[in-house]
Formats: C-alpha cells, sequence, structure tokens
C-alpha cells in the first residue's frame, strides 16, 4: 500500500488570520440560516408541547403570526449577536473555520456583535448589495462589517491539520515499496 502524497503547503499552512472569501461566508451563513430554522422550529414545537401538558390546550404559533414574527426576530437576533460577541463565531462559521473579528484583527466585543446583528439584514434586504464588498474588495468586508467595524477571517489551526494529516500516515515498517 501506497501513502498518500503530502498535500501543498499552501493548503496546509498559512491561512489563518487571511480574510475569509465570499464562498466560505456563503457556505458558513447557509448553515447558519438551516441550524437557527432548524433551532427555532425545535423551540417552538417544544413550547406548544409543554404548554399541551401543563394546561391541556396547544399553543401554535401559527395562530399568532405577529407574535411568531417578533419572536423569530428575536431568536435571530440571539443565535447571531451571542455566539458573535462570546467568541466570533456561529454554529456555520466554527463548522467552516470563520471567524469574526475588528477590523485590525482583534477579538470583538459585545458592542460590535449587537451591531453587526442588526445591520446584516440591511446587507440583505438591499437585493443582496450589501454583500458586494466580499468579493471585490482586499478586505472581503460587506457592508454590516463596515458599520460593525468587524472582518471575517480563516480561524481554523492549520498547523494542527497538517500535524493531523502527518499522524494518519502509516508507519514506515508497515509501508510496502512497490
Amino acid at each position: 500500500m501506497t501513502s498518500m502524497p503530502a498535500p501543498p503547503v499552501e493548503m496546509t499552512m498559512g491561512r489563518q488570520g487571511h480574510y475569509a472569501g465570499a464562498i466560505s461566508r456563503l457556505a458558513a451563513f447557509a448553515a447558519d440560516v438551516g441550524a437557527s430554522w432548524g433551532l427555532y422550529t425545535a423551540g417552538v414545537a417544544l413550547l406548544s408541547l409543554a404548554s399541551e401538558l401543563v394546561s391541556g390546550r396547544s399553543v401554535m404559533l401559527t395562530h399568532h403570526q405577529a407574535l411568531a414574527i417578533v419572536a423569530l426576530g428575536v431568536w435571530e437576533f440571539i443565535y447571531f449577536a451571542y455566539p458573535w460577541a462570546v467568541s466570533g463565531k456561529t454554529l456555520g462559521m466554527a463548522l467552516f473555520g470563520l471567524q469574526v473579528v475588528t477590523a485590525k484583527g482583534a477579538p470583538i466585543g459585545p458592542r460590535q456583535a449587537v451591531v453587526r446583528t442588526i445591520t446584516l439584514p440591511l446587507s440583505i434586504f438591499i437585493f443582496g448589495l450589501g454583500f458586494l464588498g466580499v468579493p471585490f474588495q482586499r478586505e472581503r468586508r460587506a457592508l454590516h462589517d463596515f458599520f460593525a467595524g468587524t472582518a471575517v477571517v480563516y480561524s481554523w489551526d492549520a498547523r494542527a491539520a497538517h500535524l493531523r494529516w502527518m499522524a494518519r500516515q502509516e508507519p514506515l515498517h508497515q509501508r510496502v515499496t512497490e
């Protein structure tokens, strides 16, 4: 059995801290939308079940559209703002190795997380024009990044990934030469 060749150094080293690209950011955002909607739906179902168990009546948010919209807005705000304030990453961002930092590269604080969360819909609702900076600007910042003074960078530890790849290699005495 022959061993796999090592991946190019450019793929395994040096991406940490570089500005995240449009595809990575879009994939992380798509994962976040799926996760937040799934968690919201599960929360609403659990609330309905708990209400039925306690009071004998089911509470359906579909019968209270205004309440459902407010609850969804609050949930989405919490889903994005809290993880950004605490770690600079949402679930989707962690999955794709991204992190929100200040424009100078420092960890963001709660104020920046709140501003970024509040202004994120602006980037979306102006026909997506708020995202034009991501593929075309050097720092790859969207409109909500400019408002909050933030940037999105790659945050995975590429050196650790390289070391894990090396650890998967078979010991020298088990390799068979052809």
